[in-house]
């Protein structure tokens, strides 16, 4: 939908008058007056088009690239995006003026001159970057990594409308190391070649083009879990290193699969069936491999986890050193799981409590050399716990994000 007449004149009185085309043009159709009024500012017939489809089923997306510098985007041919694009590009080798655009900025612009023409705090984004909210939209100011403060470094200003929830970062779409991932079976909708696609995404996995989301399926298990039919859905979730897109390989029980490239806020609202155990569907090298892997037996949340690993258990307590809070990793010995055994999580809130009132982050505590995340297998074991927690942390997420 269009941002509304009253935001229109809200933003009018911010800024200048041209500026408005922007934001009638942001939801519109590509076929409707307001992207051809915008597309007319920005000098009329766009110089070059990327037209491709993202994901599968996925949509269509289309970048129109104008020599002045502006760029609209669309997803099946509504426009989720519009950029000013202020460093030159292949397509607008002198950037846009900005002046054109905004009163009193021109194209060296600070962040501070940005503040004080949009008379607005602008919000933190990452290291490069900061948002302006104006009545009905987003701005995105995108600069060289963290040159703020400096002239020169302004490269674009990215609209979108501010109640858009965006699923999907049109930022990203034509990223190197992840947008040819997806393998089809034919042409453009013709469905995911599965085999194929989890042969592309486990090369990724293996060069560090992505890493893996230790909530989800494992790729190497999705293909077994899919054939075994005990999932109504299956999904291997990957984070691209590059763009910090997450690319969703999903297979179901009764429908075609589906690959997607969604945001790390929507992947983490997306649910999770729950994995079968490895005995119900993997080969013997997979049920031996999970043997070998810590499992969760207990926890309480907010406080503890119990871990199981060969017969061993291991205890993750938190604990507060001041204003922050830290966990502890103790490998119980026999008295206290003969203690555990007889008392059960009871014994185990207790055992958290004393190595919370001990501090053991000093010495003198009796935990602190008993503490395996101090050891340097630190991290090999923080993986391994946060490997075998995962589900019931994302779990505890999603009941927060309820509330």
């Amino acid at each position: 939908m269009p941002v509304s007449i009253d935001n229109v004149q809200m933003l009018r009185r911010r800024t200048r008058t041209s500026l408005r085309l922007i934001a009638d043009a942001l939801g519109s159709f590509e076929a409707d007056p307001a992207v051809s009024r915008l597309a007319a500012a920005f000098g009329g017939d766009p110089t070059h088009i990327t037209d491709r489809r993202i994901g599968e089923p996925g949509y269509r997306s289309r970048h129109l690239h104008f020599s002045s510098g502006g760029e609209i985007v669309t997803h099946d041919e509504a426009v989720v995006s519009v950029t000013l694009h202020v460093a030159p590009t292949p397509t607008a080798p002198q950037g846009v003026t900005l002046n054109h655009w905004f009163a009193n900025v021109d194209n060296d612009a600070t962040l501070d001159d940005l503040a004080a023409a949009l008379k607005t705090t602008p919000k933190y984004t990452g290291e490069g970057s900061r948002q302006f909210t104006l009545e009905g939209l987003d701005v995105w100011s995108i600069f060289t990594e963290s040159r703020l403060e400096e002239r020169g470094n302004l490269l674009r200003l990215l609209f979108r409308t501010a109640r858009q929830e965006l699923e999907h970062s049109d930022t990203h779409e034509q990223c190197p190391t992840c947008s040819n991932l997806l393998v089809r079976r034919g042409g453009e909708g013709s469905g995911v070649a599965v085999d194929d696609t989890v042969a592309a995404l486990s090369h990724a996995l293996e060069h560090g083009l992505v890493t893996e989301d230790e909530s989800s399926v494992a790729l190497s298990d999705l293909l077994p879990l899919h054939t075994s039919g005990l999932m109504d859905a299956a999904e291997t979730r990957l984070t691209c290193t590059a763009c910090g897109r997450v690319l969703c390989l999903t297979t179901f029980r009764n429908a075609d699969p589906t690959f997607e490239y969604v945001t790390w806020g929507a992947a983490s609202t997306r649910p999770l069936d729950e994995i079968p155990p490895v005995e119900q569907w993997g080969d013997a090298a997979r049920i031996a491999a999970e043997s070998g892997r810590m499992h969760l037996v207990d926890h309480l949340p907010g406080g503890w986890f119990l871990v199981e690993q060969r017969g061993e258990l291991f205890l993750d307590a938190r604990y507060s050193c001041g204003p922050t809070d830290f966990s502890a990793l103790i490998r119980l010995d026999d008295s206290e799981r003969e203690a555990y055994r007889a008392e059960g999580a009871d014994y185990i809130s207790d055992l958290a409590r004393r190595i919370d009132n001990s501090g053991p982050f000093q010495k003198e505590s009796p935990y602190f050399s008993r503490d395996l995340y101090r050891t340097s297998k630190r991290d090999r074991y923080k993986n391994e716990v946060n490997r075998a927690v995962s589900h019931v942390t994302w779990m505890a997420q999603q009941r927060r994000r309820r509330r």
